[in-house]
């Protein structure tokens, strides 16, 4: 039998065929991206194709074929590894990695549960195409025959590589205009442009951070400084100080979204003691409070309430600037005669927070190493709730007073998986095994709290402190929107339905204060730092903060998102659509366009101070430029 005569260069040809074919599949099939179009769905299916003709297309320079299949195998089993990192990242957070947070390498060990409940074995799948390539060569007489490159055909590849490229961005310019300079929604950008090409533009935009830095001069804050100082909201004369010397108890709730309080899953009441603190003389529970934060997750939150800065759009600032100069709450309750740390049971070096904390100057962070685990204690990467939050109790009546203490839950976690002996409620019955799960750990939450209080009440510290409460970020991402629909009797999710479960409880407790409610700003987690300190009557006029004083007659209802959707007291803005807050109707983006402008300029002030470490330039004693601060 005659054998096949294969065409040349047919191996690299196999390789981007079958790479193009897998990274479409992926798109549509690991990946929820809203495509509204027929050119959306054009784009998606030509945007990994550049960037392979590039990479495989290198192959051509090779003599070697032994060299030139080995390089195109390995390229193969790079893109898949790429590739799958974002599926698995995607499975747990809706979202796309980012270069810092694929070097976060130190958090790998901890991730236990929640990464291996995120695999499946149908995984394999991933790489088919590795296994193709390898059996190709090993099998096929011309892949180990060497091949001449002609000179013109290489130079007409590299032609056709760049024509593709230049119609994947013309294509995507068209469909979203401004798309690599607002690039804060990292969907639009692998939606457009695709998954390698969008760490490209990642790898981009790390190296031009790491530039900013070293370039950068206190001239630049000038005009934060200006923004910062003209939209200042003036303080409430009767609530500033008005709490001064008490000790400061402020409490991650983890994942814990405000969509549970004073609700019900099957008939069972899901959060009673929290329910009960809405409606406590003693409590401002904030029912229109949307938590902040970017892929740094709870690291995010810290960051937020400690600066009342935002995160990053591309990866954890505990990570990338962990040794910034910063001026956070914690270093100013030091200042006022505060013994100022932080409790979460895990290890220390976990995001990076032994070094950060010393950047927020925390005087001391109780670590997993302060608390004794015992048997049945342990729970994803820590300690159950409620033996952690009695013992902080009993490390806090040893502290000097007044404290400030930070406490970070675990329990509420991804994959929110409990014993048996802690489940206090039924599963809820959805397509959703996580969020079926989420409502039995919020429940276990609910009663850890409800226990917390009474420790600090046992040990003697609850008259004297503010206990002040927030959810860190959301628990149930949208990759679970069918289950949850299914859960608010809705038929779907809208993009503005998203935004709005993006709403976390915060909790201000002051025990005897008896003027608790409700209050219904609009507000988000950079605004807690100046309430805290306006309520011990620490001044903060000077101070670089984006947040304002919830308790201000001047707050504005106005909250940013870390990827640039928003919430006003009348418009909600995602899915880069203007919505009728009141309705969830859809509405002209005329209603928007003033407040979308205005978050990408908080956003860009931001991300200046951080990116370019520009509070080392700031004197927040006299509010200006330090006089060596331009060079």
């Amino acid at each position: 039998m005659k054998s096949i005569k294969w065409p040349k260069h047919s191996f690299m040809i196999l390789a981007i065929v079958a790479t193009w074919i897998k990274t479409v599949i992926v798109y549509h099939t690991s990946f929820d991206m809203k495509l509204e179009n027929a050119m959306q769905h054009f784009i998606l299916f030509i945007n990994p194709l550049s960037f392979l003709l590039f990479a495989y297309g290198l192959s051509l320079f090779f003599k070697s074929p032994k060299a030139r299949n080995r390089y195109i195998i390995s390229i193969s089993v790079l893109l898949t590894i790429v590739l799958y990192g974002n599926v698995g990242f995607y499975r747990f957070y809706d979202d796309f990695i980012t270069l810092p947070v694929l070097f976060q390498t130190s958090n790998f060990g901890d991730l236990g549960s929640s990464a291996a409940s995120i695999i499946t074995p149908w995984d394999i799948l991933f790489f088919a195409d590795v296994i193709i390539l390898i059996i190709a060569n090993k099998y096929l007489p011309i892949m180990k025959e060497a091949i001449k490159v002609n000179v013109a055909f290489r130079r007409a590849f590299f032609v056709l590589a760049v024509a593709v490229t230049f119609l994947n961005l013309g294509l995507a310019e068209t469909e979203r205009p401004q798309l690599l300079t607002r690039s804060f929604d990292r969907e639009l950008l692998v939606k457009n442009i695709g998954t390698y090409n969008y760490h490209l533009y990642d790898i981009y935009i790390q190296s031009k951070s790491s530039a900013q830095r070293a370039l950068a001069d206190g001239s630049e804050l000038v005009e934060v400084n200006n923004y910062v100082r003209s939209n200042q909201a003036a303080v409430n004369a009767e609530m500033f100080g008005k709490y001064e010397g008490r000790n400061v108890i402020a409490v991650s709730l983890e994942s814990l979204q405000n969509f549970v309080i004073n609700n019900q899953m099957d008939g069972h009441e899901i959060t009673p003691f929290l329910n009960s603190l809405t409606k406590d003389p003693d409590t401002y529970y904030f029912s229109n409070f949307y938590h902040q934060t970017g892929l740094g997750k709870t690291s995010d939150s810290e960051f937020i309430v400690e600066n009342s800065l935002f995160g990053l759009g591309r990866g954890a600032v505990f990570f990338t600037h962990g040794g910034n100069t910063y001026n956070s709450m914690a270093e100013r309750l030091g200042e006022n005669g505060y013994y100022t740390n932080v409790m979460h049971p895990n290890n220390k070096s976990f995001w990076n927070r032994d070094m950060m904390y010393q950047s927020l100057k925390i005087d001391k962070y109780y670590d997993v190493d302060s608390y004794k685990i015992e048997e049945g204690q342990a729970v994803n990467w820590g300690m159950k709730d409620i033996p952690f939050f009695e013992q902080s109790a009993a490390h806090m009546a040893k502290m000097p007073q007044p404290f400030y203490s930070r406490l970070i839950s675990l329990t509420n976690h991804y994959p929110f998986t409990l014993d048996e002996e802690d489940i206090m409620i039924p599963e809820y019955t959805s397509n959703s095994g996580t969020l079926n799960r989420y409502f039995q750990t919020v429940r276990y939450m609910d009663e850890a709290v409800k226990s917390f209080f009474q420790d600090l009440k046992d040990q003697g510290l609850y008259e004297n402190s503010i206990i002040v409460m927030y959810g860190d970020h959301y628990g149930i991402s949208e990759n679970h929107n069918k289950a949850m629909a299914q859960y608010l009797g809705k038929e779907e999710l809208t993009p503005y339905d998203n935004a709005m479960l993006q709403e976390v409880p915060l909790f201000i407790h002051i025990p005897g204060s008896g003027e608790g409610q409700e209050m219904t700003e609009v507000s988000g987690q950079v605004d807690i730092r100046p309430t805290i300190l306006h309520l011990l009557g620490i001044e903060t006029s000077k101070d670089m903060q984006l947040g304002a004083d919830l308790f201000s007659p001047e707050h504005e209802d106005f909250v940013i998102f870390r990827d640039g959707r928003f919430v006003t007291d009348k418009y909600v803005y995602a899915g880069e659509a203007c919505y009728d807050k009141a309705t969830g109707e859809q509405i002209d983006g005329e209603s928007c366009k003033a407040y979308v402008d205005r978050a990408m300029m908080e956003l860009g002030y931001s991300d200046a101070i951080i990116n370019g470490d520009l509070l080392r330039f700031y004197d927040e004693k006299t509010g200006n430029l330090k006089q060596d601060a331009v060079k």
